[in-house]
C-alpha cells in the first residue's frame, strides 16, 4: 500500500459518542455496514451524535465505539473510500445518476418480475407477501418519481446555483431540498417496514431459489438506497444549507 492510496491523513481515526453518526460515516465509510448490521440509521436520521442513536436501540455506545476503533485499525481508509467528500457538486451528482440512479432504472423492473412471481406462487401459502408486494410497488414508484425529479429539477438548479450563486436561488434550492429529505424519509420507512415484514429479509426454509432471490435482491435494495440517500443528505445537500 503507497502513501498516496491512503487517506490525507495517516493518524489514527478516533471517534466518540458526541460525534454525529452521518459524520462517522463520512469520515470512515467502513462504518455504514457496522451501523446497517446494528439497525442504526446512518442516512436519514445520521444528524445525531452516536451516543443518542445507540440508546435508542438499546445499545451500548462504548461497546460501539470500541468496535468502530477496532474497524478502522484493521481497515485503513483509502483515498478512493472518501473521495466524494472533497468532489466538486458536478462530478458528485454525475456519480450518483451513473451509479445509484442507474441501479435503481436498471435493477427496479428485475426485482418487480421476481416479487411478483414469488407473490403469485406463494402468496396463498406466505400471506405476508402480500404486504411484500404492496411495499415494493410503493417504493418502487416512489424512488423512480423520486430520481426523475432530481434529475429534471434538482440537480440542475443546484448547478446552476454553484456557477452563479445567489440568495433567490438559494432560498429556492433549501425549499426544495427539505422536500427530497421528506422524500427520503418516506422512503426509508417503507424500507423499515419491508425488513420487519420480511423477518430482516430471511426466507422461509421452505422457500425455493426465486423466493430467497428475491429476499437478497429486496436486502441490495435497501443497502444502496442508504448509500444513495447518505450520499445526498449528508454529503451533496449539506452544501447548500
Amino acid at each position: 500500500m503507497t502513501a498516496n492510496q491512503l487517506n490525507h491523513t495517516t493518524e489514527a481515526l478516533s471517534f466518540s459518542g458526541e460525534d454525529l453518526v452521518r459524520d462517522i460515516v463520512l469520515q470512515f465509510p467502513k462504518a455504514a455496514d457496522y451501523f446497517k448490521g446494528q439497525r442504526i440509521d446512518f442516512c436519514c436520521g445520521g444528524v445525531k451524535p452516536l451516543a443518542e442513536a445507540a440508546a435508542e436501540k438499546g445499545l451500548d455506545a462504548d461497546t460501539m465505539l470500541s468496535d468502530l476503533h477496532k474497524l478502522a485499525q484493521e481497515h485503513p481508509v483509502l483515498e478512493e473510500d472518501t473521495k466524494w467528500n472533497g468532489a466538486s457538486s458536478e462530478e458528485l451528482v454525475e456519480h450518483i445518476v451513473n451509479k445509484h440512479h442507474r441501479y435503481l432504472r436498471e435493477e427496479l423492473p428485475l426485482i418487480s418480475q421476481n416479487v411478483t412471481k414469488v407473490f403469485r406462487v406463494h402468496g396463498e401459502d406466505s400471506p405476508h407477501l402480500a404486504e411484500v408486494y404492496r411495499l415494493f410497488n410503493l417504493l418502487r414508484e416512489d424512488l423512480l418519481k423520486h430520481t426523475a425529479q432530481e434529475e429534471e429539477i434538482e440537480f440542475p438548479k443546484m448547478l446552476a446555483y454553484s456557477a452563479n450563486p445567489s440568495e433567490e436561488a438559494l432560498a429556492e434550492l433549501r425549499g426544495l431540498l427539505s422536500g427530497l429529505e421528506a422524500e427520503h424519509d418516506g422512503a426509508g420507512e417503507i424500507l423499515r417496514e419491508l425488513r420487519a415484514v420480511t423477518n430482516d429479509f430471511t426466507p422461509p426454509e421452505h422457500a425455493c431459489t426465486t423466493y430467497r432471490l428475491t429476499y437478497a435482491r429486496l436486502e441490495e435494495l435497501e443497502g444502496m438506497t442508504f448509500e444513495h440517500v447518505h450520499l445526498e443528505n449528508n454529503n451533496l445537500f449539506l452544501r447548500y444549507q
